[in-house]
């Protein structure tokens, strides 16, 4: 099981209550991810910073989000976060099959979803260097070039939170059960 202390409002150190707290009120649960990046002041206040800044100031719709966070999971291989994307990426109104075909590391066949996650997968996979081709596709879905940018973003955010759940070796909320996933698919 976990090697970290997974915290509730009780136990966190002062200077993750509130990231926790706020984080416990959007989701109706505090994620396991944020309850062990709890550990760490410098990672839990960037992650909560940046993921505020990502939701609130962003340009992708809250289904394009979870497309990208989803896929960011999936190539990242932690299960934790592709149960909790899953989660969401339903709650926000991500087709079942697209989101069916992102953990099974697929493409949407969404041609917005699928230039997201392709160019997500592309910015991962390539450590940030993408071709002509890659940002054309992007751009030809309707996206324009400041969002290459945001999704980088959204890379850093689940860089963070992946990293930090698979260190941690988390178990799944109850909430997560229903879409437990295994890499090896």
């Amino acid at each position: 099981m976990t090697n970290y202390p997974i915290h509730t409002i009780n136990t966190a150190p002062d200077y993750a209550k509130q990231p926790i707290a706020v984080l416990e009120e959007a989701f109706g649960f505090i994620p396991a991810a944020a309850a062990a990046m709890a550990n760490s002041a410098p990672l839990i206040n960037s992650f909560f910073s940046a993921f505020g800044h990502f939701r609130g100031d962003g340009t992708f719709s809250a289904a394009e989000r979870q497309v990208l966070l989803l896929t960011n999971a999936v190539t990242n291989n932690c299960g934790w976060a592709v149960a909790f994307h899953t989660l969401e990426a339903l709650a926000d109104g991500v087709p079942a099959a697209e989101v069916d075909r992102i953990r099974r590391r697929g493409l949407p066949e969404d041609p917005r979803f699928g230039a997201l996650s392709a160019l997500t997968r592309a910015l991962i996979g390539q450590r940030g260097h993408l071709d002509q081709a890659q940002t054309a596709d992007f751009l030809a879905a309707g996206f324009d070039r400041d969002q290459v940018l945001e999704v980088i973003t959204g890379v850093a955010i689940s860089t963070m939170s992946n990293h930090a759940a698979t260190v941690a070796d988390l178990p799944l909320e109850d909430q997560l059960r229903a879409h437990a996933w295994d890499a090896s698919r």
